[in-house]
């Protein structure tokens, strides 16, 4: 028996290293979506309905294979901080950030039209931030372009500047809960399409 097609609904080379660490490889057919970004918008909602949406567009392309879509992002306050516009709104968001707790959230949907699948879950994890002077955060721009992560950040650089402690799994502030989805997709490629 053949081995369905797994692909997965994005290009953020991070999902696949994650995906490829886990020992999966995916196809990597990125969804043709506009995602929802409304600061304002319940974070858990946002993830779930741009999650869906990717997976959804993709399956609907390659019926036949499992399909997978994410979309990851950081609340504070009920905002949602999406990616900075340029550096002076990635500073503003480093100083909301400061020395305070937030939450990643990770929406995740798999979804394989001809066998009738569409799952979903959302995974979160806290995140505290060192106090950051002004110094921290020019030090921090120095290591990391912050302009491509909602949030401003990725856990996997400068971490030392800028993080106190964070939940596990690490995976999840990086933008998949490999470990979970790992599982739950090794399951569903075993069974009959």
């Amino acid at each position: 028996m053949n081995t369905p097609r797994f692909i997965l609904a994005s290009a953020s080379p991070r999902r696949r290293e994650l995906l490829e660490k886990h020992g999966l490889s995916p196809e990597i057919i990125p969804a043709g979506v506009i995602e929802h970004e409304d600061p304002n918008s319940c974070p858990r909602e946002m993830v779930r309905h741009n999650a869906t949406l990717k997976a959804r567009e993709v399956a609907g392309r390659f019926p036949d294979a499992l399909v997978l879509g994410a979309d990851t992002t950081v609340a504070i306050d009920d905002v949602v901080l999406n990616k900075p516009a340029d550096l002076a709104d990635a500073r503003a968001m480093l100083k909301k950030l400061s020395g305070r707790e937030h939450t990643v959230f990770t929406g995740v949907c798999l979804a394989w039209k001809n066998a009738g699948l569409e799952e979903y879950f959302c995974e979160t994890s806290r995140v505290v931030f060192n106090r950051l002077s002004d110094n921290d955060i020019t030090r921090y721009f120095s290591r990391v372009n912050p302009l491509d992560k909602a949030g401003v950040y990725g856990i996997q650089e400068g971490r030392d500047i800028i993080i106190a402690r964070f939940d596990e799994p690490v995976s999840n502030i990086m933008g998949l809960p490999a470990e979970r989805v790992a599982v739950r997709v090794r399951e569903l490629l075993k069974r009959p399409a």
